[in-house]
């Protein structure tokens, strides 16, 4: 007769030992999980474009452990030689407008020229929602089977600046693994853009017909940076709409003072779906390299990249080293105290902290 009482939770005897696998085996199995691969294996696995170890080393990138931290920097180091070979397309839109698609098949087209292709993401909204748009992932069905494309989403709950860094550290990688084509998405509703034009060589803003800005969301400082506006969805009835848009973006670009590169934006028409317009898309980014290289432009934003990236860092670090400083932690929560209290003003309590 079975016990009334007997718990629904109690616990039963879990699994044994396989008796084909020996104590030893066991042992030599539990070893080499906890073994620490070391820093020269991940830069030659890397440099063979090991994709299991070039995913293993961007997650020493992103992770917050100092040890990780180190040996990530060494890593980076290491494969700073080998990279500095890609072209870094930016792409950005809202939620919507048909990236994912677009960036899949413009990744498809790449790959089918004989490129490889690492799309990377900065996403601020993973702060919010800690999700990344990413999940897009699951939407490139076909270039995630691609031998020659590797996608990674962003880390979710971090900063701007942080994920903007990590992106950065993490396109070294993918060009020290031999990607040559680096398309870097973003979520196109905030400060994420400025982000991804101060690390790459062409920026593509993605539109709909008919939409409008105000629906959109895409501020005028979006369209000023953008180095072309590809207009998607051009299909299903929408062509004439499409068109239309062309030529009112077309004026808009015109009134914009004109670029250091010498380079006029350009509007151009695609539907991503069909894979319509996706080639004259990649023939229009080739065009832009070929004149910014010649004229020298290429190069001195790379250098001037550099630049801001490490004011950047120092800035981040600066910020980070100050808050999580212990006696910093202490005087602010008292500051806190007496600006609720009336007894400071944010300035002055600002001061004696910094001063601090």
């Amino acid at each position: 007769m079975t016990n009334k009482n007997k718990s629904a939770l109690s616990e039963k005897d879990g699994v044994s030992q396989p008796k084909t696998t020996s104590k030893s085996s066991a042992e030599k199995i539990k070893l080499s999980r906890k073994k620490r691969t070391s820093t020269k294996e991940f830069v030659s696995q890397i440099l063979t474009g090991n994709i299991p170890f070039l995913s293993r080393a961007i997650t020493l990138v992103e992770s917050t452990n100092s040890k990780h931290q180190k040996q990530a920097n060494q890593i980076l180091e290491a494969c700073l030689p080998h990279a500095n070979k890609s072209i870094r397309i930016g792409i950005t839109g809202v939620p919507g407008v048909g990236k994912s698609t677009f960036i899949e098949a413009l990744g498809k087209h790449l790959t089918s020229l004989g490129k490889k292709v690492a799309v990377l993401a900065v996403d601020p909204s993973s702060s919010i929602n800690k999700g990344s748009i990413l999940g897009d992932k699951t939407r490139m069905e076909q270039l995630v089977t691609d031998k020659n494309a590797f996608i990674r989403p962003s880390p979710s709950g971090t900063s701007l600046g942080g994920v903007a860094q990590k992106t950065r550290e993490s396109i070294i990688l993918c060009e020290a693994a031999g990607f040559d084509t680096i398309i870097i998405e973003t979520v196109g509703v905030g400060q994420s853009e400025t982000a991804v034009h101060s690390m790459t060589d062409f920026f593509l803003l993605l539109k709909l017909a008919g939409a409008g800005d105000e629906l959109q969301g895409i501020k005028r400082g979006i369209i000023e940076m953008a180095d072309a506006i590809v207009i998607n969805k051009a299909d299903s009835g929408n062509e004439k709409n499409a068109k239309i848009a062309k030529v009112e973006f077309n004026r808009a670009l015109h009134l914009y003072p004109p670029k250091d590169s010498g380079w006029q934006p350009k509007v151009l028409l695609a539907s991503a779906l069909h894979n319509q317009g996706v080639d004259y898309v990649y023939e229009m980014i080739n065009e832009y390299i070929n004149s910014a290289i010649s004229s020298n432009y290429f190069e001195n934003k790379r250098n001037a990249q550099n630049r801001y990236w490490l004011l950047e860092t120092i800035n981040q670090q600066l910020k980070n080293n100050f808050y999580n400083n212990p006696a910093i932690k202490d005087l602010l929560n008292n500051e806190l105290t007496k600006l609720e209290d009336g007894k400071t003003t944010p300035f002055a309590a600002a001061n004696r902290l910094l001063n601090k």
